[in-house]
């Protein structure tokens, strides 16, 4: 039983890529944090969860983000976990510190 509730699992598997909250423009990481985002997303204390979709489901309208989106579909990554100790990805632009928007 426990075997194939463990392929299960694995079948049902969605890729995520962690990255910087730099990324995103201070106003972009104001409204995840505030979950006002143009797409589905999931705030936490230091960044937040956005899903993309494979294929990607909506395109925001935050234009930072929508770049990311492009390049996350091309990739095959369905969620996106911004993160103030994540990786900055070179070749994407960043936007200023990584201190949270009061």
């Amino acid at each position: 039983m426990h075997a194939h509730c463990i392929e299960r699992l694995c079948e049902l598997a969605e890729p995520l890529a962690a990255l910087s909250l730099t990324h995103l423009t201070l106003a972009t990481r104001q409204k995840l944090r505030e979950d006002d985002l143009s797409v589905n997303a999931y705030p936490t204390d230091f960044g937040g969860f956005v899903f993309v979709g494979s294929p990607r489901y909506r395109l925001p309208t935050e234009p930072d983000l929508a770049a990311i989106f492009e390049l996350a579909e091309q990739a095959g990554i369905a969620w996106l976990k911004f993160d103030s100790e994540a990786p900055i990805i070179e070749g994407l632009p960043t936007f200023g510190s990584q201190a949270p928007v009061l």
